[in-house]
């Protein structure tokens, strides 16, 4: 399931960690551009420091959570230092549980990466060396398998740290840079790394964080940015195809409702529309006094997206500023527990981002279904086809485009709803997070095809508007869409391959490279 593919700016070939965390940018340029990842000299030092006063608390008698006690409702155990490194192998073990499918390798380094990011910022207690491991795992390409279920979204994603711990550990199985799993142990044999033998409080502050779950969420941010915009663009085009009015989008209009992200919107599709032979038509030969919804609150709903998208970056930023562990090492000294592995905040902005990204593929899907009726599309053929009633033309391809968004519908379903309590009821409450950051990515997938079957009708609307002149910019869709295999009218032939040339132009980026030489950067 690895298919968040659209296309990402270039990524820093090297990023180094300091004790400051680090920046949306560099967690995808680790993720998917396999950035190599150094640990700066600030960062080795509060390592060191932090980790000289574990040593001390662990000489102490008194008992020390995550130190000197068992985990969880076990915390009530004293362990004495002949067992604490048994005890922290053991959690990395017996929680290692998880079940199903194999996470994505992107998902893998960025859940390494960002638990490597707080192991750095000195408020875990981690060994320099065991960190310098982490990075080394990373730089070899060496990936741990995770899978799918495991992950309460408290006391952070357990079961899935658990198993990159593991991994450095030299156990469990790992995906070499080639691709093949192996036993983790040959690979870093392979790759001269050594495995680390965990000492006091290491085997937990590896597996106490947020980090799947928020790698997911950055991730997503980046894919919707690009596909809110190719949303405007799509949008744009059903516009020109059903002779519409750009009236509604001036700017005057927008900026007495002042959502940042309506405006931005806005603009987007009025400079996609700029110099259409097709715009206001609409009081030609079935006079329109508005146009509908779908397509005249195209900015209103994809605006409202943008502006969550927008919180939801701010939430990101402050986990990415954020030292996520249970206990933590504090800069006097202490060493206390706290409850800011709860995954609520990064969990609510990924159900959000479900629901505005499901609407915005369903008010996608309307403008298609428009382009094909020909008793609305204002004097185009019965779904688009050849010869109607001998062709369907793109009847399917709607019925395809509906399903996906009746599965985004179901998926919007919030899971940081949900909560189900575990650990003998010691940790009662928890957020659901990987949850809801595993259905936003088939979300963002299903909404990737929605807006590639946009494309492809108003394309061949456009193009069937005989004897009127597209926009510039929707001329330059039309030649690289063209150009990239997705074929124009005609007769009725085998279509997925053309819809999933769409789906491959819309995901790689192409549909806004297209555009932008004409129209200038798009937000």
């Amino acid at each position: 399931m690895d298919m968040h593919t659209l296309a990402n700016p270039a990524a820093p070939a090297t990023v180094v960690l300091s004790t400051s965390g680090t920046t949306v940018e560099d967690v995808i340029a680790v993720a998917r551009g396999n950035a190599r990842v150094e640990l700066s000299a600030d960062a080795v030092g509060a390592l060191a420091a932090a980790r000289q006063i574990v040593d001390a608390l662990a000489a102490k008698p008194e008992p020390v959570y995550g130190v000197s006690t068992g985990f969880g409702a076990l915390a009530t155990r004293h362990i004495g230092p002949e067992l604490r490194a048994q005890l922290q192998r053991n959690i990395v073990r017996s929680h290692a549980a998880g079940m199903g499918p194999r996470v994505e390798r992107e998902v893998v380094r960025a859940l390494m990466f960002l638990r490597l990011k707080t192991v750095a910022s000195g408020h875990t207690g981690v060994r320099p060396e065991v960190a310098q491991t982490m990075a080394d795992v990373l730089n070899a390409g060496i990936t741990p398998v995770v899978h799918e279920y495991g992950s309460l979204g408290c006391s952070g994603d357990l079961a899935p740290l658990s198993h990159c711990a593991l991994a450095l550990m030299g156990e469990g199985d790992a995906e070499g840079p080639d691709g093949t799993v192996r036993p983790a142990g040959e690979l870093l044999a392979a790759h001269g790394i050594a495995p680390v033998e965990l000492r006091e409080k290491e085997g937990l502050a590896l597996l106490n964080g947020t980090d799947g779950m928020l790698g997911m969420l950055i991730m997503a941010i980046a894919d919707l940015k690009k596909l809110y915009t190719s949303a405007d663009i799509t949008a744009a085009l059903s516009l020109e195809a059903l002779l519409g009015t750009e009236k509604v989008l001036a700017p005057e209009l927008h900026v007495i409702r002042p959502h940042p992200g309506q405006g931005a919107s806005a603009d987007n599709m009025l400079r996609v529309l700029e110099g259409s032979g097709l715009t206001g038509h609409h009081q030609d030969d079935a006079p329109r006094v508005q146009d509908a919804y779908s397509v005249r609150c195209a900015p209103q709903v994809a605006g409202a997206g943008r502006d969550t998208i927008s919180y939801a970056i701010t939430v990101a930023e402050r986990e990415l500023a954020a030292a996520v562990d249970n206990p933590v090492v504090l800069p006097d000294g202490r060493v206390e527990s706290n409850g800011n592995f709860h995954g609520a905040p990064v969990a609510y902005v990924l159900d959000f981002l479900a629901i505005a990204a499901a609407d915005l593929g369903s008010i996608t899907e309307r403008r298609t279904d428009r382009l094909l009726d020909k008793n609305r599309s204002h004097g185009l053929p019965a779904f688009l086809a050849d010869d109607a009633g001998v062709d369907s033309g793109l009847m399917i391809a709607q019925y395809t485009q509906a399903a996906l968004v009746s599965e985004m519908k179901r998926l919007a379903n919030p899971a940081s709803v949900d909560s189900i309590p575990s650990s003998a009821m010691q940790e009662d409450h928890v957020s659901m997070g990987w949850s809801a950051a595993r259905k936003l990515r088939t979300t963002i997938d299903n909404l990737t095809r929605i807006v590639a079957v946009e494309l492809y009708a108003a394309t061949r609307g456009i193009e069937l508007r005989h004897g009127l002149t597209p926009a510039p910019a929707s001329q330059a869709v039309i030649a690289a869409v063209r150009a990239a295999g997705v074929q124009g009218p005609g007769p009725d032939r085998f279509l997925a391959p053309d819809l999933a040339a769409a789906d491959a132009f819309v995901r790689s980026g192409a549909l806004v490279a297209a555009v932008e030489p004409v129209t200038g950067p798009l937000a």
